[in-house]
């Protein structure tokens, strides 16, 4: 169950943040996504993550955020990323067809040992175990936006995951400068989606309705909570094309919800702060 080789399954924003996580605190990471063009982006945002390391992280001074940067290695080949992986984190798009067929290649690329976690924010690990080959090497560990920040760590498993395993991946997200938090049951959301993903929905309703303009509902939200950020901000952090994906493929309110973030925002290249504009415009 010893875990020191791992692989990171797509490199965009959050896949990025836990792939460089996981290095600086000294674990051999390899990067995996499906094009030249995803990984030059992933090479841009390992580069502004060593700059924010240097920045706001302890102990990543003095060449470590550059070293763990130049340590991470990027490739389009799934059969050479994972055929030495201790354990694989999927962090592909939040849609099911996609991380089912991602299980099926891992099954039949990764050694016996690897163990599969899936960083799904709101699918349960049961909705995918059947297609890992290794149902009893398969659990959720979930990692909220900005990991060295925000460093929670939500391990769920399905009635099938080997306590072993489950424990392996909870002392692992120790390893890693993370706190973790162990669900007992399957989820939908974990804790923290349970509860932020109402509030980011409701938000969007408000705005999407045409009750208020998103500036408004954070003012409103920081000022009457004491909160550092309003839902909008939250979402340009997560950045726009995750709950687009998750309100696509829910139910009706959802999709319409989808509907106006595509139209208004997504289709206009506004993704959040990756991009330099969602709600709410930044600079570089």
């Amino acid at each position: 169950m010893t875990i020191r080789k791992v692989t990171v399954l797509g490199t965009g924003v959050l896949g990025s943040q836990i792939a460089f996580q996981t290095a600086f605190h000294g674990f051999d990471v390899t990067a995996y996504d499906i094009s030249d063009d995803a990984l030059a982006g992933a090479r841009d945002r390992i580069a502004n993550l060593a700059a924010t390391y240097r920045d706001e992280v302890s102990g990543a001074d003095g060449g470590k955020a550059e070293a763990t940067a130049a340590g991470i290695a990027l490739t389009t080949d799934l059969a050479t990323a994972v055929r030495d992986a201790d354990l694989v984190i999927e962090a592909v798009p939040e849609v099911l067809t996609i991380k089912d067929q991602t299980y099926q290649q891992l099954g039949e690329l990764a050694p016996e040992r690897t163990i599969f976690a899936t960083n799904s924010s709101t699918l349960l690990p049961s909705d995918m175990k059947d297609f890992t080959g290794r149902p009893d090497r398969f659990l959720a560990l979930h990692f909220a936006n900005q990991v060295w920040k925000y460093n929670t760590a939500e391990v769920m498993g399905t009635p099938e995951t080997d306590p072993k395993v489950y424990r392996a991946v909870v002392e692992f997200a120790a390893a890693i400068g993370m706190v973790p938090i162990e669900l007992h049951r399957e989820k939908a959301g974990y804790v923290l989606n349970t509860l932020l993903v109402p509030l980011l929905n409701a938000a969007m309703s408000l705005s999407a309705g045409g009750f208020a303009e998103p500036d408004a509902v954070d003012k409103t939200w920081r000022i009457g909570t004491g909160a550092p950020y309003g839902p909008f901000q939250m979402l340009d952090v997560i950045g726009l094309t995750t709950p687009y994906n998750i309100l696509a493929n829910s139910d009706e309110d959802g999709q319409r919800l989808a509907a106006w973030l595509k139209t208004n925002y997504i289709d206009k290249g506004k993704l959040g702060i990756a991009t330099g504009e969602g709600f709410y415009k930044y600079t570089p």
